[in-house]
Formats: structure tokens, sequence, C-alpha cells
């Protein structure tokens, strides 16, 4: 769906530059565009890989199950659903501690492993269970220490202080989870009245 729409979007703009005879500003766009994206590519790949690989050796170092160990008592409570030695709620802690460093392409995998995981006890495997639910909100909303990639992209920018929206960053993704968890409560409990 999402291809269609974008596709629809390029497509507009094109008919829209030929039928106002604006063509040669597309294609300074479109050469602009790209060379733009590369060079945030480049920018923002350093500070990137660092970041994971930092969690990679915190992975390999055995951190990630540490505290996975430590928050396990707490995610059970999210997820009254999952039992307690299972082992997407060890995924779910590894995919909040990447994203607690802002590092949203290092918690993909274990977002992925940790839904993986859910549905392979699913009895309904087109619909996705209240655990699963809760895993979205948690993970779209969830608190974010270190904004790395958005301080990567101040970087590229030429921000004077680029680390000066992490208590920003905190306050917001704390709201947001907060909301958010508290939404899906009130929704799961209303389903089973």
């Amino acid at each position: 769906m999402v291809s269609v729409i974008w596709g629809s979007f390029i497509l507009i703009g094109v008919v829209f530059s030929i039928v106002t005879g604006q063509v040669e500003a597309l294609n300074d766009q479109i050469l602009h565009g790209a060379s733009d994206g590369m060079k945030l590519i480049f920018e923002m790949l350093p500070i990137l890989v660092l970041w994971t690989g930092v969690m990679k050796i915190a992975e390999n170092a055995g951190l990630l199950q540490k505290f996975s160990n430590l928050v396990r008592p707490v995610l059970h409570k999210l997820f009254p659903s999952l039992r307690k030695e299972d082992p997407a709620l060890g995924y779910i802690a590894s995919n909040m501690a990447a994203n607690a460093l802002g590092l949203g392409s290092a918690a993909t995998p274990f977002g992925l492993k940790a839904m993986e995981e859910m549905q392979k006890n699913n009895p309904k495997k087109d619909t996705a269970t209240e655990a699963m639910v809760t895993f979205l909100i948690l993970n779209t909303g969830g608190v974010t220490i270190i904004p790395t990639t958005v301080i990567a992209l101040r970087m590229s920018q030429g921000s004077a202080n680029p680390s000066e929206i992490i208590i920003t960053s905190i306050l917001a993704t704390i709201c947001s989870s907060i909301a958010g968890l508290t939404m899906d409560y009130i929704l799961r409990k209303r389903k089973r009245l």
C-alpha cells in the first residue's frame, strides 16, 4: 500500500511538472535529491555503525541478556499472555535497549525476532495477538534515552549543539509510551467486557 502511495506522489509530481512546463526543475531536483541523499547517508553512517557495533559488543558480552533478565519481571506484567521464560521477552528487552539508544536499525532485527516468536504461539495466524499489539505500541513509542539517529542528522546539518534534544526526546518518548500503553490497557479491558 505504501508503494502505491509513493508511486502516486511521484506520478503526480511528474505530470504536474510536464503540465506546468517545469521539466528542467524536475530534472534538477532528481539529480540534486540523489546527491543530497548520498551525502546524508555518508554523514550519518559512521555514527550508526559506531552504535550498532556497541550494541553488538553488548550482545556478545552478555549485557543485553543481563538487561533482559533485569526487565523481564516488568515485561511479564506488560505481556501477561507470554510465559515468563518465553524467548520473545528476551528479544523484546533487546529491542527496547536498542531503541533506548536511538538505534532503530539495530533494534529492528530484535523486533522481528520477537514478533516471530510471538507468532509461533498465535492461534489466529492472520490476526495480531494482544502481546503483538502491545509490543508494537512499545516499539513505536518506546523511551529513547540517547536519540543517536537524530543527533547524527543534526550534526550533519551543522547544528551548534546537536545533543540539546536529549531531555526533550526523553520526555516526549516517556509521554508517548505512557499514552500508548494506557490506551492499550483501556482497549484490552473494554474488549474483555
